[in-house]
């Protein structure tokens, strides 16, 4: 809640209090997916190109990932990568790693061999679960230059699918035989006949409520992303924070989002359908509308959450008007703002007053603030969760509290906010601030909070954009770009994107080095995308290139990009 310095006790005018934090919730995932394997074996779980995943096959589909990679060597602390879309593998590893007391680390697919091997090695991840169609581009170049990386288990998309849907993918071309390849360094097994021959005994480890449970990654201000450390209390506690605001019933929720599993909005709305026994449909492909509509035409949700640019493109779909939503609860918005123009449209398919933004980081677990249930208000991103302390303060000096609806930086305390970035104590010092008696975490974020406590966020951080619902920090991209021999001062900013609702477009502007003036400007430009190309995600990966003769510096020597914006 915000603070004034003019406030006096005859007017308070604090916005009002939280509510308090719920009981929390000691249990690992492990704990919780083998109680409701007992309670309701048959009870469907995950949903996944039509095919269903009861909770008991789910148990023991992790049981049996436990023992296989029990059986080459892992141990307790050891970290496991899920390189992989959303699959029902990725949720198996995620419950493997729970009872084997090892942190998972969520590695996006669309990560470049080098943005991988960064990541591998910088979390210190010893297991990698992949897919078969990731191995070429992001694997095989890394072979011989990941020595720690002890196991890589490869996956097909198409495991639990039934035998002749298995042949007919195969005959039609639409998922391409993949068979492993020999390797100087990298020791690969197929998950598939390894798993159907694993024993399926009972796995437990003890897991402490302060234990890492995830390591996160997220875009940082040095330009390498940075791994954010997650216990198991942030991950429960946050769970309880977000259930308290909607009022699940455990075995009868259907939880249909497509946010990627890699990303904490997508793998904390996987974990809560989890908690709550829901059926939870599993879409590996978020561009296949048509699938996505059809899944849940069969299995109507009761929460549905996704990003801004997924509302836009459903809106498009015709078969999205057909999916029946009257058993819905909410309808969650997240990692990006949702144009106000666009609510209206959403709510007139999903139901009134059921549309929520929520907002959130991966340092938080993720959600710090959510719109309550038929009061929310457009263009706000709602209120703090219970137990949560959200401030508006000074963005220059970072203590002084903002009057009610003047902007400031949104710091933050509550159980789910992360204790530290891997490795970073410098960066993890700039995060985690002493405030006021507590540890806040200042977000970079500007926003102003009105008097009932509704927050709006007014600007991103200053170097962040928003593309396909992901981050992209500027000035990881701008260092990438140094190792190109043409470019002698890199500057990325974002331009809106109009096809695209609350997102950007990548601008890269360039000042060229003697060596790219001395050649045409065309030839300059197709060597710096062929390098964007071959070592970014495609969403980093400028659209936009703007040859400047010199690049404009604030006083002080710094890139000012807010001379490129104008």
């Amino acid at each position: 809640m915000a603070t004034h310095q003019n406030e006096v006790a005859a007017t308070p005018d604090l916005a009002p209090a939280p509510p308090p934090m719920p009981a929390s919730d000691e249990h690992t995932l492990a704990q919780v997916i083998e109680a409701h394997a007992q309670a309701a074996p048959d009870a469907p779980g995950l949903t996944y190109l039509g095919v269903s995943i009861s909770y008991g096959d789910l148990d023991r589909w992790a049981n049996r990932f436990a023992n296989l990679l029990q059986e080459r060597g892992i141990a307790r602390g050891d970290v496991i990568g899920c390189h992989l879309p959303n699959t029902p593998q990725y949720v198996i590893a995620l419950v493997a790693a729970s009872k084997l007391g090892c942190p998972a680390s969520g590695v996006s697919p669309l990560l470049s061999a080098p943005e991988l091997k960064y990541q591998v090695e910088d979390a210190g991840i010893r297991y990698l679960v992949t897919l078969d169609s990731l191995y070429a581009s992001a694997l095989a170049p890394n072979d011989g230059q990941l020595p720690g990386l002890k196991t890589v288990i490869v996956c097909s998309p198409i495991d639990f699918l039934p035998g002749w849907k298995k042949m007919l993918a195969h005959l039609l071309r639409k998922v391409p035989k993949f068979s492993l390849p020999q390797t100087r360094q990298l020791k690969l097994i197929e998950f598939w006949p390894a798993i159907n021959a694993a024993g399926d005994a009972p796995v437990h480890s003890d897991v402490g409520m302060d234990d890492v449970v995830l390591i996160q990654y997220t875009g940082g201000t040095t330009g390498r992303p940075k791994g954010a450390e997650l216990t198991l209390r942030n991950v429960q506690a946050n769970a309880v924070q977000s259930e308290s605001m909607v009022g699940y019933d455990i075995g009868r929720e259907t939880f249909a989002s497509v946010f990627p599993y890699f990303h904490i909005a997508g793998l904390g709305a996987c974990l809560m359908g989890l908690r709550q026994r829901a059926r939870v449909i599993v879409v590996p492909d978020p561009r296949d509308l048509k699938s996505f509509c059809k899944a849940m035409q069969s299995h109507p949700p009761t929460f549905f959450g996704n990003v801004p640019t997924l509302y836009q493109m459903l809106l498009g779909e015709p078969e999205f008007r057909k999916v029946d939503f009257s058993h819905l609860k909410i309808a969650i918005s997240g990692a990006g703002p949702m144009p106000a123009e666009l609510i209206p449209k959403i709510e007139a398919i999903v139901g009134q007053g059921k549309f929520c933004e929520v907002y959130g980081l991966t340092e938080t677990s993720p959600v710090l603030t959510m719109n309550p249930v038929g009061k929310a208000r457009p263009g706000t991103i709602g209120v703090a969760l219970p137990g949560t302390d959200i401030r508006i303060v000074d963005a220059e000096n970072g203590t002084e509290p903002m009057p009610f609806n003047e902007p400031g930086e949104l710091i933050a305390h509550g159980p789910q906010v992360f204790g530290g970035y891997l490795g970073l104590p410098d960066e993890t010092a700039k995060a985690l601030r002493q405030h006021d008696g507590k540890t806040f975490f200042y977000t970079g974020d500007i926003a102003r909070m009105d008097a009932d406590g509704y927050i709006t966020i007014c600007d991103r951080s200053k170097d962040m954009l928003i593309v396909g619902g992901y981050k992209v920090f500027s000035v990881e991209v701008e260092n990438a770009l140094k190792a190109v021999e043409e470019i002698e001062i890199a500057a990325v900013i974002g331009t809106p994107d109009e096809q695209r609702a609350g997102n950007d477009k990548v601008n890269l502007y360039v000042q060229l080095s003697a060596a790219g003036r001395a050649q045409p400007e065309d030839q300059a430009k197709d060597k710096i995308m062929t390098f964007c190309r071959e070592h970014l995600a495609p969403y980093k990966v400028p659209k936009l290139i703007h040859f400047i003769d010199e690049m404009p510096l604030t006083p002080v020597g710094k890139l000012d990009k807010k001379a490129l914006r104008h």
